[in-house]
């Protein structure tokens, strides 16, 4: 499995939900609405999921093991910091009147 494309679909900067993320599998998958949230210690990505009949969520899709948890994760992760470091540096470079 390989993740062959990521789109930063919404930065949020307040709160503890950080982005929304969608990510393609080999060139043949799409996955929405993944999260990005601030957890106590750590950013963590938090899979699409829906309300049930009980008001339960429940993810609509989510990795089976371990190693792809935190294969999708690192990838995800390393691709929104690089968003926010390139927001920052875009930022800071107007502000200097470049």
């Amino acid at each position: 499995m390989n993740i062959t494309d990521i789109k930063i679909r919404k930065i949020i900067p307040e709160g503890r939900l950080r982005a929304i993320i969608s990510i393609t599998i080999d060139d043949m998958l799409a996955i929405h609405d993944i999260k990005v949230v601030q957890g106590d210690e750590r950013l963590f990505v938090a899979m699409p999921s829906r309300k049930d009949e009980n008001g339960i969520f429940r993810d609509v899709v989510h990795p089976i093991s371990p190693e792809a948890r935190q294969l999708i994760e690192s990838q995800i992760l390393d691709a929104y910091t690089r968003h926010i470091e390139l927001m920052q540096a875009e930022a800071e470079a107007e502000e200097a009147g470049l």
